[in-house]
């Protein structure tokens, strides 16, 4: 039974890694903070504004 990983498959979790951390975290975030603005957005138009 091998016990190190084979160095493709390093260099593909390393790209992985770096996809997750760099780019769709990041994006799913972004994404988040807009889709809950657009809902209080989107409410706002129906209840009125704070203090109404």
């Amino acid at each position: 039974m091998d016990a190190a990983p084979a160095p493709d498959s390093r260099k593909v979790e390393l790209l992985r890694f770096i996809f997750l951390a760099f780019v769709f975290i990041p994006a799913l975030s972004i994404g988040g903070v807009a889709a809950y603005g657009f809902a209080i957005w989107v409410y706002q138009m129906f209840a009125g504004p704070p203090g109404m």
